[in-house]
């Protein structure tokens, strides 16, 4: 790199001595830009086999590899009340079939060194061309043979189900999900969202109906590249996927999805959030290979689609300081397309920010874009375009694009010239179609009491429409039944737990057990003594790496090896958590208990109370309905930057010891960090020494 500036900048000085040193650069001027260069891609084969399937090879023999991607094309399946069953089928493809386990699956993959993956529209697989026929032995078998084992389903119904649990106190996810039904509508199969009651009433037949109504060779593809030519690919297609029987083909039918007629405004209340989720969405028809597919690309990186410079990211960041970044995007899909402009903003800037996003919205159908900006995003797409060139896997999804969506042969190869013709009356045109600042979805996923009070003018029905986490319309607290008041809740639940006799009795604890959080088993121990001490501790291989100690008097945050003194506040909750009888006396504490209603939560009916503490915080607890136990708990957690998270506390299990039940397994969320604590030893009344709850 050091030789060739040398020459770069010997060839320059050469130039201008030439010139008699009377030549200079005129940097006011901006070059012309030069004409649209050819593009020679790669030329790739294309065969059918008699059963339907479609081969297309992608010669490059660079390297000693050769990667295969079975595609199926299947139109969008409508999954109903079992929502979650397509992808899980995908998922399942590998999880053994009629001659092979998963484990002896995964074991044959590593022994090659190959990678191999499953979706519920194909297999991939890539590995050195002498394993070539290893691993296509394995795709074939999990392609026409697979058998969705009961077991393996069940493992991934708990760990979907764990997903879920998570999702419910992600704004990202609660606001992927409320756009998603508000878009296509829940009558069609991109508006389907998948619950915990879909996935649990998942069957091992519906998979398997699945596979047998949509896995078909004469509507799928195999991509081939690499280092191989098409009569190797071919031969070793016919072997392997030869016997593969077609049937025929079905065909599901979707109408347009309905789109607003003007405005609407939808709120998904997430309590305690610090920052709204934004998403200002709608449905588009917008197929690969539409006429104005260049030009709405532009228009839609000028708007904000990815570059730096783009006018959401310029507006609501580098002017107005609201969000981190803003960014919209435009779909192409061969059923129905979307377009998607959104960002998190701080609550207070929520509405403003919105009148932001119309405003780049609006004035994006309204004035022709600069000459200099128009150029600029030409450009920076040319260079984006150039560099996936250089990977063979860009030529051969091309090919398949071509084949599936029936594109002109030179689509791609032309694609420079089209972009460089691209024209600022095109793309006001485009944004004229495409850009619709009256006709949105307005989703905000957020705080509910700081935030939905202000959003109604953006709706011309003047009215916020309120949705769960899952795009089902969102019903307040219902009204507790005649004669329910936080007292009696406490009191059902204390019974609940044994009676405060049995708990009276209970002066010091040991609990043991596992806690799993991301992809880590860590041990945890807890202590409690004299209902005045309390610790906490975390411990790696034997080592502790965090503990909680509150000595009675003094509490300490340790962490790798660094000691912190626990706020006010924190000393206060560790007080609490020291004593076992310590929510029989919130109320000597100054902590307010009122029973807000009835929730409807996964594991039933549930009544809310909120504390109110000292402090100014507040947090819910829940408790069920039926057996009066606590089954969750909504308490906000400070973050390093000075903000608050939801840490949200899902009790799923109790156990009773010697008369007294205790949590023993808990599922904690708090944004996308999850982890789940297990208990599986409880000692009452053991003696533990003081030093336990050294604090120096």
């Amino acid at each position: 790199m050091k030789n060739t500036m040398i020459y770069l900048a010997g060839a320059l000085a050469f130039l201008l001595t030439a010139c008699g040193g009377a030549t200079k650069l005129d940097r006011s001027m901006v070059p012309e830009p030069a004409s649209a260069p050819q593009i020679n891609l790669s030329n790739y084969t294309k065969h059918v086999l008699d059963n339907g399937l479609t081969l297309i090879v992608v010669e490059n023999h660079k390297l000693p590899r050769v990667s295969y991607r079975l595609s199926v094309d299947r139109d969008p399946v409508m999954e109903g009340s079992k929502a979650g069953y397509v992808s899980m089928a995908g998922d399942l493809m590998r999880a053994g079939t009629k001659t092979r386990s998963k484990a002896q699956i995964d074991e044959a993959v590593d022994f090659i060194g190959a990678r191999m993956n499953t979706s519920s529209t194909g297999v991939s697989g890539s590995c050195l061309k002498k394993h070539s026929d290893e691993l296509l032995t394995l795709m074939s078998d999990v392609v026409l043979s697979p058998t969705f084992p009961e077991e393996e389903l069940e493992k991934l119904r708990k760990q979907v189900l764990s997903g879920l649990a998570s999702a419910e106190s992600d704004p990202g996810e609660m606001s992927s999900n409320i756009s998603q039904v508000l878009r296509y509508g829940k009558e069609h199969p991109y508006g389907e969202v998948q619950t915990r009651k879909s996935v649990e009433s998942i069957t091992q037949s519906d998979l398997i109906d699945y596979y047998n109504t949509y896995f078909l060779p004469n509507q799928s593809y195999l991509v081939v590249v690499g280092d191989i030519t098409g009569e190797e690919a071919l031969a070793q297609a016919n072997k392997y996927f030869g016997a593969w029987e077609k049937k025929t083909i079905r065909r599901n039918d979707y109408a347009m999805p309905k789109q607003p007629s003007g405005n609407r405004v939808a709120f998904v209340p997430l309590n305690g959030a610090v920052q709204s989720q934004i998403d200002i969405t709608y449905a588009v028809d917008f197929k690969p290979g539409a006429e104005d597919a260049v030009a709405a690309s532009v228009m839609n990186s000028i708007l904000g689609g990815g570059v730096f410079s783009g006018r959401l990211m310029q507006n609501l960041r580098e002017d107005k300081g609201y969000t981190y970044g803003a960014r919209s995007s435009m779909v192409q899909d061969p059923v129905v397309g979307y377009f998607t402009a959104g960002a998190s903003v701080r609550n207070e800037v929520t509405d403003s920010s919105i009148v932001e996003f119309l405003f780049e919205l609006k004035r994006m159908t309204e004035e022709l874009v600069p000459d200099s900006t128009l150029q600029f995003v030409k450009n920076s797409m040319n260079g984006s375009f150039a560099r996936s060139l250089e990977s063979p896997q860009t030529i051969a999804r091309f090919a398949l694009n071509i084949e599936r969506y029936q594109l002109p042969a030179d689509y791609y190869a032309t694609y420079l010239e089209r972009l460089e013709a691209v024209t600022a009356e095109d793309v006001l045109a485009a944004a004229k179609k495409y850009i619709k600042p009256g006709n949105a979805f307005i989703t905000v996923v957020g705080n509910k009491d700081e935030v939905a009070d202000k959003l109604a003018r953006f709706s011309s029905k003047g009215e916020v429409e309120f949705f769960d986490a899952y795009g089902n319309e969102w019903v307040d607290y219902r009204a507790a039944p005649e004669g329910i008041t936080a007292d009696v809740v406490w009191e059902a639940y204390f019974n609940a737990l044994g009676g405060k006799e049995k708990m009276a009795k209970v002066k010091s604890y040991k609990q043991s057990g596992k806690m799993a959080m991301q992809g880590m088993e860590l041990d945890m121990n807890s202590y409690m003594k004299d209902n005045s001490k309390v610790k906490m501790e975390v411990l790696m291989g034997g080592a502790p790496v965090m503990s909680q100690v509150f000595d009675g008097k003094k509490g300490v945050i340790s962490q790798m090896g660094m000691k912190q003194e626990m706020s006010p506040e924190d000393q206060a909750r560790m007080q609490e958590e020291a004593d076992f009888m310590g929510e029989t006396r919130l109320a000597e504490r100054g902590v307010k208990s009122e029973l807000l209603g009835v929730a409807d939560l996964d594991s039933g009916d549930a009544f809310v109370i909120k504390l109110s503490r000292p402090s100014g915080s507040t947090e819910l607890h829940y408790f069920d309905v039926k057996t009066g136990l606590k089954v969750q708990t909504e308490i906000p957690n400070p973050t390093p930057d000075g903000g608050e998270i939801m840490a949200v506390s899902k009790i799923m299990d109790y156990k009773e010891f010697e008369g007294v039940k205790f949590p023993v397994k808990i599922q904690q969320i708090a944004g996308p960090q999850q982890l789940t604590i297990t208990i599986s030893k409880v000692e009452l009344n053991t003696k533990l020494p003081d030093s336990t709850f050294a604090t120096e």
